[in-house]
């Protein structure tokens, strides 16, 4: 048997071809990886017409004017109302805040929110995201040996920027991969 290797807190970068329109040139974080399940966070998807600012105010939670027009993003077709915001591990709640990889935590709580808006007490880094990718037992694993995604280290700056139209490009170029260059047709050799 093969020794089982987390994916957690490496990027997923999608193929072309992929066969699932959800996921054209999706770029995920993978949050959490077990031998049964896998849980990741789209971070190139924006939810139109979706601002903090707006996702607060439903919250009754205080929204100042700096987050107005930041994004909220689509993490995946899992639980869309579930908000998980993805952060700088510079700022966490015991118990509440789960790390990711080193620089980085996850944290589903009203105080994240919170928190987000606040410059001086807050997470240097911080975006909320709506919904998650997720895969059952194997289901990653054999999408990884049919071609479907490619790994990539994390980039703090690629993940928290809002250049989403340029994101999957640029997630292939860290790992010296030429978006113009890649095929939509995948398998095995």
């Amino acid at each position: 048997m093969i020794d089982f290797q987390s994916l957690a807190g490496r990027l997923l970068v999608a193929m072309p071809g992929i066969g699932d329109p959800r996921f054209e040139h999706a770029v995920i974080l993978v949050c959490a990886h077990g031998p049964d399940h896998a849980m990741g966070l789209r971070i190139d998807r924006p939810a139109p017409g979706v601002t903090l600012n707006s996702v607060l105010g439903k919250l009754d939670v205080p929204a100042p004017a700096h987050t107005a027009e930041t994004p909220v993003l689509i993490g995946g077709p899992v639980e869309r109302e579930r908000g998980f915001v993805l952060h700088s591990d510079d700022w966490t709640v015991h118990d509440s805040s789960a790390p990711v990889t080193e620089g980085l935590a996850l944290t589903a709580t009203r105080e994240a929110l919170a928190a987000m808006t606040d410059r001086h007490v807050g997470p240097r880094r911080a975006v909320l995201v709506l919904g998650y990718a997720g895969w059952g037992d194997g289901q990653l694993e054999e999408e990884l040996a049919d071609n479907v995604w490619l790994t990539a280290e994390p980039d703090l700056d690629l993940l928290f920027d809002t250049d989403f139209e340029t994101k999957w490009s640029r997630a292939l170029a860290g790992i010296g991969v030429d978006a113009a260059r890649l095929s939509s047709q995948s398998g095995r050799a």
